[in-house]
């Protein structure tokens, strides 16, 4: 009956451990102010439209 115990804290270390990961991930997440999430975005969208192919030479017919 001793190996229930054991896997009984086992699980509860797990449990704890994920909830840390998770809070800290949070914390990371919530420093950012709102004009920094904003500047963030508008890089990451500049980025994905100077890196996409022209809308033309994807609707051309191959012959």
């Amino acid at each position: 009956m001793r190996w229930w115990k054991i896997l009984g804290l086992a699980a509860f270390a797990g449990v704890a451990a994920t909830g840390v990961v998770i809070a800290r991930a949070e914390r990371r997440r919530r420093a950012y102010t709102p004009e920094e999430i904003r500047e963030r975005l508008r890089a990451r969208h500049a980025e994905a439209v100077a890196s996409a192919e022209p809308p033309g030479i994807a609707a051309q017919p191959p012959w």
